[in-house]
């Protein structure tokens, strides 16, 4: 014990002169657990919601009213015809649909069911599983309300028919595996890079690099290409995984999926340089990568649905690059879709990947101090 004294006060005034360790070791947990014990939520309500009223009339208008009053449905839209319906389904603008027919109100005043049609978007099962059972709600308390003002009713009022879209069976894995296709990718991406200049620091080759003539956006990009094409080999053997163990559907173009994946690599790879130009040791770089990692995880989207966050941090994960590859990746392989769905997540993506990269570089001295 008299030897185990001065080694523990040795160590703890090595912890007090680190102060950036000892700042992210304290610091972190405390903000990830405020960030995300107001943003994580599993009742999932106001899902994004576009209307077609084929009927136009004061019934179709209070039986729309009636499904956005449950609080699970939020009306985004109004639209003209089922193509259009369609497309904002597809790009992901809404998650549902309802449809009134045209012959509602007349099948109410005769006295035959009426029907309204909910179009659920069951790529996500969580979200899609809430729509349903929300949508079998307003029925059952319409039908209810009907039938106590007019007795003897044989027949039901209204009848609600929900059609899943692109995830009939609401397979859990359709969802998970596209998603796990980013999030390791993420991890694995920024984790590399996050140490690659700390690396070359701790081991003294960093001198060797700044009396070289190499610019520092040569130096930057020289750090990323390697990775690049590993990030791309990590995607395959992932969606074959998917494709092949989880029978992950893949509808899309394969071609465009993996263009998409180019360019958030990149992105990945310059978030994990800029990293490592804010930290001294790897430790730090370590510890900091995972306090950017757990932001992306569990704010884009991956595991629990956006919709259901506050708004503040629907933003905050709209600030990460994971968000929009996640809604790219399943749009892709779940609905099929390309480029006229997707363009702006495409867009971003591009500007992540430059943006990340410029500011690595700025960062980046090339000098020791």
């Amino acid at each position: 014990m008299k030897r185990f004294w001065p080694m523990f006060r040795k160590e703890f005034i090595q912890m007090r002169r680190d102060r950036l360790t000892l700042g992210i070791m304290i610091g972190i947990p405390v903000i990830q657990l405020l960030l995300f014990g107001f943003a994580i939520q599993t009742d999932v309500r106001h899902i994004p919601t576009v209307v077609l009223d084929e009927s136009r009339t004061p019934a179709s208008r209070d039986i729309i009213q009636a499904f956005a009053n449950t609080g699970s449905f939020r009306i985004v839209d109004h639209v003209d015809d089922r193509r259009a319906l369609d497309a904002a389904i597809a790009r992901g603008d809404a998650q549902a649909g309802i449809v009134v027919p045209a012959d509602y109100p007349r099948d109410l005043a005769r006295g035959t069911t009426a029907t309204v049609q909910v179009i659920v978007d069951a790529s996500d099962p969580l979200s899609s599983t809430a729509a349903l059972a929300a949508a079998a709600g307003v029925a059952q308390v319409r039908n209810l309300a009907i039938l106590s003002a007019a007795g003897g009713r044989s027949q039901l009022p209204l009848e609600a028919r929900v059609r899943p879209r692109y995830n009939p069976g609401l397979r859990s894995p359709n969802y998970i595996v596209p998603g796990l296709v980013g999030v390791i990718l993420t991890i694995t991406m920024v984790l590399v890079t996050a140490m690659a200049i700390v690396r070359e620091r701790e081991r003294g080759t960093l001198e060797q690099l700044i009396v070289t003539p190499i610019t520092k956006t040569e130096l930057m990009l020289g750090k990323i290409a390697p990775y690049v094409g590993v990030g791309m080999v990590q995607m395959t053997a992932v969606l074959a995984l998917g494709r092949f163990v989880f029978d992950v559907p893949l509808t899309g173009n394969v071609l465009l999926l993996y263009g998409v994946a180019l360019v958030f690599v990149i992105a990945s790879l310059a978030l994990g340089l800029l990293v490592s130009t804010l930290v001294r040791t790897q430790q730090q770089a370590m510890q900091a990568s995972f306090f950017f990692v757990l932001p992306n995880i569990l704010l884009s989207g991956f595991m629990f649905p956006r919709q259901a966050m506050p708004l503040v941090f629907q933003w905050l994960g709209a600030l990460l690059p994971l968000t929009h590859f996640l809604k790219v990746l399943r749009g892709i392989l779940l609905k099929g879709v390309g480029v006229p769905e997707l363009w702006q997540e495409m867009l971003l993506l591009v500007a992540f990947a430059v943006g990340l990269i410029a500011l690595a570089v700025r960062r980046f001295q090339k000098t020791l101090d």
